[in-house]
């Protein structure tokens, strides 16, 4: 597997070309990405969405039109790729897959998985292809995602991340914002972060 990365826009949103077996998958390309994207895939074929935030789905219809790739979005998530919660005038895209909550698939082959941990979104899941986590805005590098936007649920987030401490073996997570880490580094302290959302329900 091989992983290119750039973050996109002011909020500086990783955008990711996973290539498996010669085959590219684009994972959330944010604002600007178009570019980035046409540059570096050689035979992409998918577009996958973490969750439905404007700085991860920016770019879908544009790279969609240009690539002839299909768009894959979690399903409670799917409203926001026209109507953006946050505000934003997002250009809206069009999801072909409506992925159901922790739904394996196999893309030309390629096994994926959508581990579903809602909280920061209704629809926000983990991209698990092999032993690498794409955990867009749930899992940081020592932190985790906001549970205080509208949409977002913060007894759904404390309930993701004790299913998150739950999930043995150790997987390299590379997040929507940030440097990439590992779960087990992470379990060691989402106990804190499930106590601080605690405090806030």
């Amino acid at each position: 597997m091989q992983i290119k990365i750039q973050p996109m826009g002011a909020t500086q949103t990783n955008c990711y070309i996973v290539t498996v077996e010669g085959k590219d998958f684009i994972i959330d390309p944010g604002m600007g990405a178009t570019k980035w994207v046409l540059d570096h895939v050689t035979n992409p074929v998918a577009i996958l969405n973490t969750h439905g935030h404007f700085d991860h789905v920016w770019s879908n219809q544009e790279i969609k039109e240009r690539l002839g790739v299909p768009i894959y979005c979690p399903k409670d998530d799917v409203f926001m790729l026209a109507s953006c919660p946050l505000g934003q005038r997002v250009p809206e895209s069009t999801a072909d897959y409506l992925v159901e909550d922790d739904e394996t698939l196999t893309i030309e082959g390629v096994k994926i998985k959508f581990r579903h941990f809602p909280g920061h979104t209704p629809g926000c899941s983990i991209i698990e292809i092999k032993d690498v986590w794409f955990s867009g805005d749930f899992l940081f590098q020592q932190s985790i995602g906001r549970w205080d936007f509208p949409f977002s649920d913060g007894e759904a987030m404390v309930k993701s991340l004790e299913k998150a401490m739950g999930i043995e073996g150790d997987y390299t997570l590379y997040p929507g914002h940030g440097l990439s880490t590992t779960l087990k580094a992470e379990q060691k302290v989402i106990p804190f972060w499930i106590e601080q959302v605690k405090q806030t329900l």
